[in-house]
């Protein structure tokens, strides 16, 4: 895997789409930091994960984890990579220098963590939930409990997990069966199963915390009975937990993340946040989560991109139109593999634009002065979660998978590593909420449920852009579809309430294309911060006409789509 840090690309969009150290200069927690700190921490970013990171990807794909005596053990090289991520800080990038962080914005972290997947998808699902079981502890958490966990967490002594599914409940979390009993002094014994718990056991931290859903004695029914506990593997006086590891799943992909079954027998664990307020508190870390899957789907398509591209300049393969006669051309001056590889670099830094932007948006939520500010930047944030978690994974493993059409049959063998990215990238699509969810979330709750009013506070943020360039005059018909499509919909829903269940993942990948075309337009006017002829300019300018031309047919598919869901859906039957 020859896999590189897009460095260039990030530092345009935090430099130029962002103007990321001028809004920094306006939160007093990040006032200080400039752009010239941001690259060395982009550029420790990736040496870190060029340099330890990349090369095990294929050996731990290839070893996987194991049981040794009832422990879990990931692959080799593992553990020592995890000392090298704590040893640099990188757990405390983000976090504040209350618990012993660093206090930088998120928007870093988003870069980090797309290094991080990209070079390392398994070995990055140990450390990828982190931020957010920091951020739930320090929202919902008793000041006993935060001042016992988050130093560790901050430092990379702790590793948590979340645990949520179980046998009989993966997206209908109503359906959970654990059960929290009251122990009369603070704690609770904690018993039943979880399965799919990725870092649920393993050999690179010893301790363990997770965060688990179950119900109290009492709990009302369904989803709004759940209460949320924390449930460490090893207890303070040294003692084990009662939380074992019943066996390891042999999965697909990222085989070297250990995805685990727990059994908690009557596990000691303490309440975090309200009693049946579980949902309200994990959904700070499963937001976070999904931002973070959402930037491991960009960073499939990154890395994707990168390995075609590759291969494309040094494969050969019959004469290309256009190319002196007689002699095999390399196989990207073919205009069927070019449209490709194009799609792939377009695509993935127009994702990377947006990935940012909405990490950069929760960075205003939490830090700008402005209560309105803050207000409006949570808004935007809750809206764009959703779509880029489903519409990216999606692209990742799309552009994946056309990626390895470049290789051909050598793509099916293991000899390149196009093949496990393709492996790694499926599962994005369906954890951390599958991508249906994700799309009913969007329509029904984001946008029907406050009558449009967030999607109308989107729109205004895009019809910034849109003007005369190439991409803002597409940027201007993409807003008044939409803001007509909006009406339209909610009509519809309001005649048939099963009508936006059916339209909901069209119409997330509707504002997907949309959120493009402003990533374009964007940068289309950024452009001119640029030297005329300095070749980042001129690939950024045909990457522009590229979307416009290619890219946006998707845009009247979608909306049709959209339109033709008023169709009533037949109903499945048994065979005859």
């Amino acid at each position: 895997m020859a896999w590189k840090a897009p460095l260039l690309d990030m530092q345009f969009v935090l430099q130029h789409w962002l103007q990321a150290d001028k809004a920094w200069q306006a939160m007093p927690p990040h006032a200080d930091l400039d752009l010239d700190l941001a690259w060395q921490v982009l550029e420790q970013a990736a040496r870190f994960t060029e340099q330890v990171l990349v090369p095990l990807n294929a050996t731990g794909d290839r070893q996987g984890c194991r049981m040794e005596a009832g422990q879990v053990r990931t692959p080799h090289g593992f553990p020592a990579a995890y000392q090298a991520y704590v040893e640099a800080g990188w757990p405390a990038l983000a976090c504040t220098p209350q618990f012993g962080g660093q206090g930088l914005p998120l928007v870093l972290d988003a870069a980090l963590q797309e290094m991080l997947f990209a070079s390392n998808h398994a070995w990055a699902m140990y450390t990828g939930i982190a931020h957010g079981a920091y951020q739930c502890l320090q929202a919902h958490a008793s000041e006993q409990l935060q001042a016992r966990y988050l130093p560790g967490i901050v430092s990379g002594e702790i590793l948590p997990t979340m645990c949520l599914t179980e046998p009989q409940a993966g997206s209908d979390l109503g359906l959970l069966r654990c059960r929290a009993e009251p122990l009369g002094d603070g704690r609770y014994a904690i018993t039943g199963n979880k399965l799919f718990i990725s870092g649920g056991d393993h050999d690179l931290t010893r301790q363990i915390m997770h965060l688990v859903l179950a119900r109290l004695p009492g709990a009302p029914a369904g989803s709004r009975g759940l209460s949320l506990l924390l449930v460490p593997k090893w207890l303070e006086d040294g003692q084990r937990n009662a939380v074992q590891c019943e066996g390891l799943e042999h999965k697909l992909g990222i085989r070297g993340s250990a995805t685990c079954a727990l059994r908690f027998e009557a596990a000691s664990g303490w309440l975090v946040g309200q009693a049946h307020g579980g949902l309200a508190a994990m959904f700070v870390m499963m937001n976070s989560a999904r931002l973070h899957v959402g930037l491991q789907g960009l960073a499939h398509a990154e890395a994707a991109w990168q390995c075609a591209r590759e291969y494309a300049m040094a494969r050969r393969q019959m004469n290309a139109p256009g190319q002196p006669k007689g002699q095999a051309d390399p196989i990207h001056l073919h205009p069927a593999m070019r449209r490709v590889l194009l799609e792939l670099r377009v695509r993935s830094e127009g994702m990377r634009a947006l990935g940012y932007w909405a990490a950069h948006w929760l960075d205003v939520a939490a830090a700008a002065t402005d209560p309105g500010q803050r207000a409006k930047a949570s808004t935007l944030a809750a809206l764009l979660t959703p779509v880029i978690k489903a519409a990216f994974t999606e692209q990742g493993f799309t552009l994946a998978s056309k990626a390895l059409q470049v290789f051909g049959g050598y793509g099916y063998t293991c000899e390149f590593s196009i093949e496990q990215t393709l492996r790694d990238s499926r599962i994005a699509m369906i954890y951390e909420g599958t991508n249906e969810v994700q799309a009913n979330d969007l329509l029904l709750r984001k946008v029907l449920g406050d009558g449009g009013a967030g999607m109308a506070l989107l729109l205004g943020e895009l019809r910034k852009e849109a003007g005369t360039g190439m991409a803002a005059a597409v940027l201007q018909k993409v807003c008044a579809v939409l803001q007509g499509l909006l009406a339209e919909v909610m009509a519809k829903a309001a005649a048939d309430p099963e009508y936006p269940y059916r339209a909901a993942g069209d119409f997330l990948q509707l504002c997907a294309t949309a959120l493009q075309a402003f990533a374009w337009a964007r940068t289309e006017r950024c452009l001119q911060a640029l030297p005329v002829g300095a070749p980042l300019r001129l690939q950024k300018q045909e990457s522009i006409g590229f979307f416009c031309n290619y890219l946006m047919l998707d845009f009247d598919r979608q909306v049709a789509a959209v339109a033709a869901a008023a169709a009533p859906l037949p109903s499945i039957t048994a065979p005859f």
